[in-house]
């Protein structure tokens, strides 16, 4: 049998591949499963040319899902994305299955772990299509091609909620800006035009999950499981963590991070000296200083995030620059038809959230956000770039299964860049003088305001991820639930996790909250990744804190630069992480930023 080194390129799939066409896919597909492999090197060129084709199809989904969700409103881009995901995938899915039979065959007859020099470079891959092969069910096919719609509809109903507001027709997104008002009516006339808003749509939103939850119990007991739980673990590969794990993450924000959370909110109050906090009260000043204003529109925030991540590290300035100046395109292409890789301002129609997307044949990023001028713009901004770093630095891994990481390992990438840049927001010192490059403040007063507000929110975000986790361990444990006893359900989360505020005269607001967590309808049980990963961030901080920038910024380079390639303890090991979300790692963290915290006054 052959020891050469491992092929690292292909041309399998041709130049004028076009991933949206069946016609143009199935060929391919069969060719790969009719090719005949006789050694370890044919395995290897095959497993390189599937690998090849499936990046191919991926960035094809990718381009419509961005000019999808970049214009809600594109009837061509909505009904691009309805047809492929009709009609395209459910026809891949079966003879992906027949694909991964083969190679998984292949796998253990040609002994592909044991390939000399190879150590455990395929260890991983095995792992991972064993699973595929495990949750494949043909009658499943059609009810996930019925769910991606269902995801859709949730996002064009919520891309189109825009409001009348002071003269000027305004998106969500925007409205945030009035949240941080320091003229309370005005907060509160805000909150409660964009409360209302939502509660129009409350009811189809309902209508829509209501599906969501039957479907995917459907799928579940198809593939032998007794809830979408075991399922939705087994399906996202948490080989190294189960219900228990998660419970016991609540229990620690319960007892750890609740109490921290509540006495700044009581500390907020007395600083604005009012009776009681209501929802409209958590965003503003409580000195009552002018909302923080960091940048105005995509094009600047691109040009101080660039300079502050120069200030960081010139190898993530580099990175970043090299996607553009930010200047909005409202999809996957520019203007003159070349690719595009930001789409950052808010604007109606747009879909919510923010995301960074890989388009893993050419193996280039992409960002979108919702971004309206605020502090937390800033954060979704550095959250994303963090991401994209992470996709630009394994461009040169062969296979597209490992060019990306476990998504808990994924969010250490985007949440660290969040807590690293923090020392650079401002003009931070260049060779003895103080750079001249754009920064997100010069002010020193706004630049400990911003630093404070980052690492509060660091902490507070997650009793909200425990709410949310927590939530949908009972939602699809009881699957046959009515909306009353949903709605019974988040309350009590919301007692138990949540802010120390009164809802008097606003319970319809209250109960309806979840509906604004959109990795509820469109990515079931993806949210405890973000706790995960925040306490991995947060160590990475503390690793800055104690031995300097420069020697975190390598840790955080060594374990992204392994993708998907290791298991995911491996994955924060190289990172210099602990894998561990238990209360003993949540307390002591949770009292590194009370200390911090104490040097940055209110």
């Amino acid at each position: 049998m052959t020891t050469s080194a491992p092929v690292t390129s292909s041309d399998f799939v041709p130049e004028s591949f076009d991933g949206t066409a069946w016609s143009g896919i199935e060929p391919l597909l069969r060719a790969l499963l009719d090719r005949p492999v006789r050694d370890r090197a044919e395995l290897e060129r095959w497993l390189l040319d599937r690998s090849e084709l499936d990046a191919a199809c991926s960035e094809a989904q990718a381009i419509l899902y961005i000019n999808m969700t970049c214009n809600t409103e594109d009837k061509a881009a909505q009904q691009a994305y309805t047809a492929y995901i009709e009609t395209v995938p459910p026809k891949i899915k079966p003879l992906a299955f027949e694909l991964d039979r083969k190679q998984t065959a292949l796998s253990r007859d040609l002994g592909l772990d044991s390939a000399p020099g190879r150590g455990d470079r395929y260890k991983v891959l095995v792992r991972d299509v064993a699973v595929e092969l495990e949750l494949f069910r043909a009658e499943n096919v059609p009810i996930q091609t019925e769910l991606s719609l269902l995801s859709q509809r949730y996002d064009q109903t919520v891309g189109a909620m825009t409001v009348e507001f002071d003269g000027q027709e305004r998106t969500m997104p925007q409205m945030a800006r009035y949240m941080e008002s320091t003229d309370r009516s005005l907060r509160e006339r805000a909150w409660r035009t964009m409360s209302d808003r939502r509660l129009k749509d409350a009811d189809a939103i309902s209508d829509i999950f209501d599906e969501m939850i039957a479907k995917r119990d459907v799928v579940a007991r198809n593939a032998g499981f007794a809830d979408f739980v075991g399922y939705a673990f087994k399906e996202k590969h948490r080989f190294d963590y189960g219900v228990k794990e998660c419970d016991a993450f609540h229990r620690a924000c319960a007892t750890h991070i609740v109490p921290l959370v509540r006495r700044l909110d009581r500390e907020r109050e007395a600083a604005l000296k009012l009776d009681e906090l209501r929802p409209w009260d958590l965003a503003v000043d409580p000195k009552g200083r002018p909302p923080l204003r960091p940048f105005e529109g995509g094009r600047q925030l691109v040009a101080k995030a660039v300079a502050t991540f120069d200030r960081l590290d010139l190898r993530l300035g580099a990175m970043l620059r090299s996607m553009g100046d930010g200047s909005n395109t409202h999809g996957a292409r520019q203007v003159d038809g070349s690719r595009a890789f930001l789409d950052l301002d808010s604007r109606k129609g747009k879909a919510p959230g923010g995301y960074q997307y890989m388009r893993d044949r050419s193996r280039t990023p992409f960002i979108f956000m919702n971004a309206a001028g605020l502090q937390r713009d800033v954060s979704t901004m550095l959250h994303e770039a963090g991401h994209a770093f992470h996709s630009m630095l394994c461009v040169e891994e062969p296979l597209v299964n490992y060019r990306t990481a476990p998504i808990e390992f994924c969010e250490v990438a985007s949440m660290s860049m969040e807590l690293l840049t923090m020392p650079y927001w401002g003009p931070a010192a260049t060779g003895g003088q103080q750079s001249t490059a754009p920064c997100f403040y010069n002010d020193e007063t706004d630049l400990a305001r911003a630093r404070r507000h980052q690492i509060e929110s660091s902490v507070s975000i997650l009793p909200w991820i425990a709410t949310i986790d927590k939530f949908q361990h009972w939602l699809y444990s009881k699957p046959k639930h009515t909306r009353d006893e949903r709605r019974v359900e988040w309350l009590a989360l919301d007692d138990e996790f949540g802010h120390e505020v009164s809802w008097a005269g606003l319970e319809p607001a209250r109960a309806a909250a979840w509906q604004r967590q959109m990795h509820l309808f469109g990515s079931p049980f993806y949210y405890i990744e973000y706790g995960i990963a925040q306490l991995g961030a947060l160590q990475l901080w503390l690793h800055a804190t104690e031995h300097g920038d420069r020697s975190a910024v390598e840790a955080y380079l060594t374990g992204l630069r392994l993708g998907g390639s290791k298991p995911l303890p491996e994955l924060f090991r190289a990172s210099g992480l602990q894998f561990n979300f238990g209360p003993e790692m949540v307390k002591r963290l949770v009292d590194r930023v009370q200390k911090e915290l104490e040097t940055l006054p209110i």
